[in-house]
């Protein structure tokens, strides 16, 4: 079972913290166009569900950007926590082969 994930582009200049303090979540997909990889923005909310459901490097998530009009089967390899928190604070997706 693929989980759908919508996902943007990270603005140019965006500073990391700025971003988690508007709700929104760091993130990377390596692979998609073979080499290249993506600096995204993913709402923390959707993270948080998605992490709930889906295990790393194991479940298949359907990442859309609809910016670069990509859509892709993908798997989350890292996710970075916050060590006083607990709460996510990065996340990299890779580009399954398919």
């Amino acid at each position: 079972m693929a989980i759908t994930v919508e996902s943007q582009k990270r603005p140019e200049g965006s500073k990391p913290n700025a971003l988690r303090r508007s709700g929104l979540i760091p993130a990377n997909l390596y692979g998609h166009n073979g080499v290249e990889s993506i600096s995204l923005v993913i709402d923390a909310k959707v993270l948080e569900r998605l992490l709930k459901q889906a295990v790393p490097n194991k479940t298949e998530v359907v990442l859309n950007i609809p910016e670069l009009q990509w859509s892709g089967s993908t798997v989350i390899r890292e996710v970075q926590v916050h060590p006083a928190k607990g709460t996510p604070y990065h996340v990299s997706f890779f580009a399954s082969k398919a």
